[in-house]
């Protein structure tokens, strides 16, 4: 996996403010760049992959531990 660029902390927040503030922030990392968010957000598993996909980056992955998930988000455009 690449370096992260950028690391994106959004713990607590809840929707739309997860993927609000993941699109301010991916315009902060170059192109191929990767991004780190950080959401406890339970509705960031199907927000942020569906974002992601819309906006035309690539989720590289995303990890769950406990009730934290990592998303890494490699940015395309």
């Amino acid at each position: 996996m690449s370096a992260t660029a950028k690391t994106l902390d959004v713990k607590g927040m809840l929707c739309p403010m997860p993927v609000i503030k993941a699109k301010q922030a991916i315009s902060q990392v170059p192109v191929g760049g990767v991004l780190e968010v950080i959401a406890t957000d339970p509705a960031a598993k199907e927000d942020i992959p569906a974002w992601v996909r819309r906006a035309g980056h690539d989720l590289i992955s995303m990890q769950q531990e406990n009730e934290t998930f990592k998303f890494y988000v490699k940015r395309k455009v």
